[in-house]
Parts: structure tokens; sequence; C-alpha cells
């Protein structure tokens, strides 16, 4: 009966073990790098810089721009004279740019967007064009690329059906906060479990000595 005991002891004991490191796991977890844009274009003398610690909202609207693309899209393109002004935007984590796109938000039947099979972060990409959001100028605009201001239109790529968001309604930090929140959620998930073992060690030793007396 004392082999059992110490067998069980044993095992409670390497559970234990194992929830302490996976807490330290997710000590260990790094912060995923801020985004960022960089976008150069007709009528920019140097490139618009936004990043995320002085223009959340920015960077948070003009990365929605192109962030809903798919794998395949449309393999010809549109008329050079109906496309306009073209800008090209580059997503970026931290410093690092991951992502580039162009985009066409003046162009003739809706604004227009160009992913280039050639992107910065060696990611295979087939180049296609794709169909716009409805908001893409004013989005550009309110961001500091001298477009001309837009009439108030619906956001979405086609026939999207919610109205253009306010500038200063967008949350930049949601993403960031719901990781937090997640992180915080591990944490005491692995507190309740390691406060659950050490009362079992503590009652199965208590056991022990009380059979071994």
């Amino acid at each position: 009966m004392v082999r059992r005991m110490r067998r069980l002891l044993v095992a409670a004991v390497g559970a234990a073990l194992v929830a302490v490191m996976s807490v330290g796991t997710a000590h260990a977890t790094p912060k995923p790098a801020p985004p960022g844009v960089d976008i150069t274009g007709e009528g920019l003398a140097e490139p618009l810089r936004l990043r995320t610690e002085t223009a959340a909202a920015h960077v948070t609207a003009v990365i929605d721009q192109v962030n809903w693309f798919g794998t395949d899209g449309a393999r010809s393109a549109p008329k050079a004279a109906d496309l306009g002004p073209k800008y090209t935007v580059v997503v970026l984590a931290g410093d690092q740019p991951k992502q580039t796109f162009d985009l066409y938000p003046l162009a003739k039947g809706g604004p227009r967007a160009y992913r280039p099979a050639k992107q910065p972060n060696a990611a295979k990409s087939n180049a296609a064009w794709f169909l716009g959001r409805l908001n893409m100028s004013e989005t550009l605009r309110t961001a500091g690329v001298p477009l001309p201001r837009q009439v108030e239109t619906v956001s979405g790529g086609v026939g999207g059906g919610e109205r253009m968001l306010p500038e200063e309604s967008l949350d930049p930090g949601r993403d960031i906060d719901q990781a937090l929140s997640e992180l915080q959620r591990l944490l005491l998930l692995n507190a309740g479990v390691v406060i659950v073992i050490t009362v079992g060690l503590a009652g199965i030793a208590l056991l022990i000595r009380r059979r071994t007396r």
C-alpha cells in the first residue's frame, strides 16, 4: 500500500512540474511586433510612414484595405488609362516589410488593388487584381495621402453593407489586448492546476504519514 502511495506521489509531482513549465512557457511567449505601413505614390514627395505608436487608427484602417484578399484574383489587368493614380502600400511588422500592394483608389468603376507575386516576406503568392473597398480613397486621404475628398461611401469589397467607420472609432490595440487577455486566462488556468496539485500532494503526504506510523 505504501509503495502504491509513493507511485501516486511521484505521478502527482510530475504533473505539477509540467504545469509549472507550462506557466513559464506562457510567460516567455514573445509579443508580436506592432504593425505599420509605408505609402508611396503620386503627390507624395517622400514615403508616408504610419506607425502604431503614433497613428494606430490609420495603420489599422489602411491594413483593413488589403488584409481580406483571397489566394486568387483576376489575372488580367484593367486598362491603364482607367486606373488613375497608384499608391504602393507596404505592410510592416515592426521594421520588417511583410507584404506590398498597389492601390488605385480613383479607378473607373471603383477602387482596384494589385498584389504582386513577389512579396517582401518571400511568401509564395499569385499576382492578382482585386476590387477594392469602396472607402479606399477616403481611408488613404484621412491617413495623409493627397486625394480629393469623396462623398461618404459604404465599406466592403463589392456591395459591402456597413457604413464607413469614423476615423476615431477603430480600436488599434484590440489584437494585442485579445492576446494579453488569452495569456492571462492561460496563466490563471495553470495557477489553478498548480494549486489543485499542491493540495492533492499535501493530502497524499498526510495519508502516507498516517499509514506508516
